[in-house]
């Protein structure tokens, strides 16, 4: 796929053809989350704030090591704008070897770590019960969800955006279903509650990794790559390789993801109705996220393939592109948050009391939108360029060392209470999006003079 395009219009409709499958991939993997947390509160206010305990801890570990393998989407799309499409299969090879290591890892953090520390946790037994038992239920699927990863990774960076989405709108209805089934105990199956949603997505799992392999073996647009073929030996080369650009992707986003996690964690004192309007209010925005999260990952693939392919200006363009796209659609994020906000907290619970919680939640979120999405973008834009390590410890200052210390003494030395979180995470979020653009800057300016 030629990305040499000349006009602002031609770039504009290549960026909308790779980032819309990408955000209809974001949307559909979101919606299995979604509806864990939706079928959940529609069955037990307990099991939710289980399911939503369980979350809090499986989030930040799946997705920060998981974010290790997000490194070869840059490595792939300069490899692929370098035309060295001969280095692209020991690559996805040595990715699917870390990829099992990385499972290993996980499953242990949580048979070993995690379920013991819920345990201790002040939480009603009911709640620890579903909490743990829905863990081990996403555990079922961790080998395939992490070798998908790599599996989408290589197609994303070569540009074929849609095959993912083709892959997740196949599994996300049998997810539905197998929620329907297995939380209700429905046509005979046993009712698990909340952790019927984390049995439901471990089978989904291994469902999506069948099809993904199954089409990068016999499609014809990518048997040129052979992946499956001439296995190469374990290389800690190769993984040095991946890990060097992977771990702080990895990191970044663990730091990210963590953050809210601990939030929640931390209202664990905090009424189960607390819990579980923060958890809609966060389960909801994080929907809205998709659209720059998609925008970033666009703007990886885009400017990656530019920069392996030499053109710096390119990659400018794409990167103010991906900036310019997300902040228009934060604007229609805050009007959508702030005008059905009720509407929106009625989705998720009858109870007229977290519905009162949740709007006011919904009210900060808001606040969070503008300053998303001109940080995403950039985050992707700087992953294009390799440019992996600052991104991590820009994370780091504006979440962990303004953001959480923030919302701590605001939640608990003022009248905000468990608003005051989410006011700190605004204002980590705000400092790291002014920090990042400056970095880019610099970057961009570096890379000219090359």
């Amino acid at each position: 796929m030629s990305i040499a395009e000349n006009t602002l219009k031609q770039k504009s409709s290549l960026f909308i053809k790779i980032m819309l499958p990408i955000l209809i991939t974001q949307v559909a993997l979101y919606l299995m989350s979604f509806f864990d947390i939706l079928m959940t509160g529609r069955y037990d206010t307990y099991h939710l704030a289980g399911v939503t305990i369980g979350s809090s801890f499986w989030i930040p570990v799946y997705t920060g090591l998981s974010g290790i393998l997000m490194g070869l989407t840059p490595i792939i799309a300069q490899q692929i704008g370098s035309k060295n499409k001969s280095a692209i299969r020991p690559t996805v090879q040595q990715a699917l070897y870390v990829s099992l290591t990385l499972s290993a890892i996980i499953f242990v953090l949580i048979k070993w770590g995690i379920l013991p520390a819920i345990t201790k946790m002040p939480l009603d037994d009911q709640v620890v019960e579903v909490a743990t038992n829905y863990l081990t239920g996403m555990s079922v699927g961790l080998v395939p969800l992490m070798a998908y990863t790599v599996l989408r990774s290589f197609f994303d960076a070569l540009g074929a955006t849609r095959v993912s989405m083709f892959i997740i709108l196949l599994s996300a209805p049998i997810n539905i279903v197998l929620n329907y089934l297995l939380i209700f105990g429905n046509f005979g199956f046993p009712e698990l509650g909340g952790a019927g949603a984390g049995y439901a997505s471990g089978i989904t799992y291994w469902l999506v990794f069948f099809i993904a392999t199954l089409i990068a073996w016999s499609s014809k647009h990518f048997k040129e790559f052979a992946l499956f073929q001439e296995w190469q030996p374990v290389s800690f080369t190769k993984w040095k390789e991946i890990l060097l650009v992977g771990v702080p992707i990895g990191l970044s986003i663990f730091v990210e993801t963590s953050i809210f996690s601990v939030v929640t964690l931390l209202m664990s004192g905090y009424t189960a109705q607390v819990i579980s309007a923060h958890q809609i209010a966060l389960n909801f925005t994080s929907l809205l996220y998709m659209v720059p999260l998609s925008v970033s990952m666009g703007t990886t693939i885009l400017v990656g393939q530019s920069i392996g392919g030499n053109r710096p200006k390119d990659a400018r363009e794409f990167t103010y592109l991906g900036i310019g796209f997300a902040v228009l659609f934060s604007f229609l994020s805050i009007f959508i948050l702030l005008t059905f906000r009720e509407a929106i907290a009625s989705m998720y619970t009858p109870d007229p009391a977290i519905i009162a919680l949740a709007i006011h939640f919904f009210v900060y979120a808001a606040f969070f939108q503008l300053s998303d999405a001109v940080q995403a973008p950039i985050q992707g834009a700087l992953r294009g360029y390799k440019d992996v390590t600052m991104t991590f410890l820009v994370g780091v200052i504006s979440f962990w060392v303004i953001g959480l210390p923030v919302g701590y003494v605001l939640a608990g030395y003022t009248s905000l209470g468990a608003y005051g979180y989410w006011v700190g995470l605004i204002t980590g979020l705000t400092v790291g999006a002014v920090i990042l653009s400056f970095r880019l800057r610099y970057i961009q300016k570096r890379q000219s003079q090359q």
